[in-house]
């Protein structure tokens, strides 16, 4: 896989979002801006939003996708999820998740879907 680091990151939610569609999650919004505040994908299944947090990396990388979700990455998108909810009124349980790609030299993927990774103390 080539590319930008922008492409590859692209390239990662294009798979994330077709993983959670194959698992009957309906999608809400990808790439959600509003001012400071984005969201990578977000996503309704059986009553629960899910504000899933995508991170691309290619293999050999010095950090893994999982280590570049900081808890500062998670407060921010905690305030951005806030900032969400209200906008647009949604009364449902909030699960963070995070979806893990990394990309061999070849192009071959490996995707790690890790439902609930942090609670929000609201």
């Amino acid at each position: 896989m080539e590319g930008t680091k922008a492409e590859i990151g692209q390239q990662g939610e294009n798979l994330a979002q077709q993983y959670l569609l194959e698992r009957g999650f309906t999608l809400l919004d990808r790439n959600w801006r509003n001012g400071r505040y984005e969201l990578d994908l977000v996503a309704e299944k059986e009553g629960i939003l899910h504000i899933v947090e995508v991170k691309t990396r290619m293999a050999g990388n010095l950090t893994s996708p999982e280590e570049a979700y900081t808890r500062a990455k998670f407060k921010s998108l905690c305030k951005a999820a806030e900032f969400y909810i209200a906008l647009y009124k949604i009364e449902w349980e909030v699960q963070f998740d995070l979806v893990a790609v990394e990309y061999d030299p070849g192009g071959d993927f490996r995707l790690r879907y890790i439902p609930d990774v942090m609670s929000a103390v609201w």
